[in-house]
């Protein structure tokens, strides 16, 4: 395996950087997927394309073991600060880790599978694909994701993403404005009153958002007005309890002005991360051999990643979701100065360590009996259950 991701280095570099340079947002990422595909084809993987009605979801496939190990790969950007998350590195790591992987795949009785997973950022593409079935038979997903620091067994929260729309009437807002029904006041009310709430949140709970639509001119009366909102929370029946205070708010919002109001869901809801606990660690100790320094277990909570699709995933099956760390210059994710970080010597080197700690991670499920016996009878039971 370290062998093989050596000889593939220049390849899987070249790829993050080709990926970062070039960022696509949700559901949009063809070029992305594109540079992805053409790597994996190169190697001989066997390739799905638009897997559970997605343009840009795939999976590509090698080896013929009853073990199918699932590597995922994200690779959408954010809106005008491109890969600010690493995504660039999430791809290419999953594209080494598998590339490592393969010359061994039948010597382990193991199929490796890399999932092409979209719209991490906002939309769910790991929840649709997994409720389509895209992770069916597989025994384990793991993946990686950059951060300033180095963290094995990363905690995140559950997550809704919604909008609010308000509607009103327009009116002149000079020479009539009795006749106007303010939606942009209704917007004000409910941030008041969302800001209020925060004294009274429970830890861990979280909520965030901007306002996406404020009306069109300063002399009109706004008839329309929208929110975009983030509620997180660290379980997901702390999320329900928050999604009820924060919908009377939005309610008050449009009562006090006169306007109505509907809220959409903008992505499926993200569940909480689980990582399965023997994959934890045996990535630590993987990723402490390479020479890396992670935080010590008992300080992985303290500070949740945010949130991630990924938590569906290792709610279903045993998964990781492991941070690999990159010199950043005190930068954290979501920054432009983090998304320059990510094409440094540094983010190379995570990318390769993060490759090769799920390559080897993987190996060692697939060849200690007892956690390969469970990762079967896994797919066996989750096989009964739907049936």
């Amino acid at each position: 395996m370290d062998r093989a991701l050596a000889a593939a280095t220049d390849e899987v570099v070249a790829l993050s950087h080709s990926i970062h340079a070039e960022p696509e947002l949700a559901f949009a990422e063809h070029r992305s997927v594109a540079k992805i595909l053409d790597t994996l084809r190169a190697h001989d993987f066997e390739v799905e394309t638009a897997v559970a009605g997605m343009d840009t979801a795939f999976t590509a496939s090698v080896g013929s073991g009853d073990l199918v190990i699932g590597i995922c790969a994200e690779y959408d950007a954010l809106p005008e600060i491109g890969h600010a998350c690493g995504h660039n590195i999430i791809a290419a790591s999953a594209v080494g880790a598998a590339l490592a992987l393969a010359p061994v795949a039948d010597a382990l009785g193991i199929t490796v599978r890399v999932l092409g997973t979209p719209a991490e950022e906002t939309g769910g593409g790991k929840v649709l694909m997994l409720e389509r079935g895209v992770f069916d038979g597989v025994g384990a997903a793991l993946m990686v994701h950059p951060g300033p620091f180095d963290i094995v067994g990363a905690t995140s929260l559950a997550l809704a993403d919604i909008a609010v729309k308000f509607t009103g009437r327009a009116a002149h807002a000079s020479a009539a404005p009795e006749w106007g029904i303010n939606a942009g006041d209704a917007v004000t009310i409910s941030q008041v009153a969302l800001g209020l709430l925060r004294q009274h949140l429970s830890p861990g709970q979280q909520l965030h958002g901007i306002v996406s639509d404020g009306g069109v001119a300063p002399n009109i009366v706004p008839g329309h007005a929208e929110l975009l909102y983030y509620l997180r929370a660290n379980t997901t029946e702390s999320l329900h309890a928050l999604t009820a205070k924060t919908y009377a708010c939005f309610e008050a919002g449009a009562i006090a002005t006169g306007c109505t109001h509907e809220i959409r869901t903008v992505s499926p809801t993200y569940a909480a991360l689980t990582p399965d606990s023997w994959l934890v660690a045996a990535f630590r100790q993987e990723i402490e051999a390479l020479g890396r320094s992670p935080l010590a277990p008992d300080l992985e909570g303290f500070r949740p990643l945010g949130s991630t699709d990924m938590g569906n995933v290792t709610n279903v099956l045993p998964g990781i979701h492991p941070v690999v760390g990159l010199d950043a210059g005190g930068a954290v994710t979501h920054q432009p100065e983090f998304a320059a970080a990510c094409v440094t010597e540094s983010a190379d080197r995570a990318l390769l360590d993060g490759a090769l700690g799920l390559a080897r991670t993987a190996a060692r499920a697939a060849a200690d009996p007892g956690t390969r016996a469970r990762l079967l009878d896994g797919v066996i039971a989750r096989s009964a259950a739907q049936s």
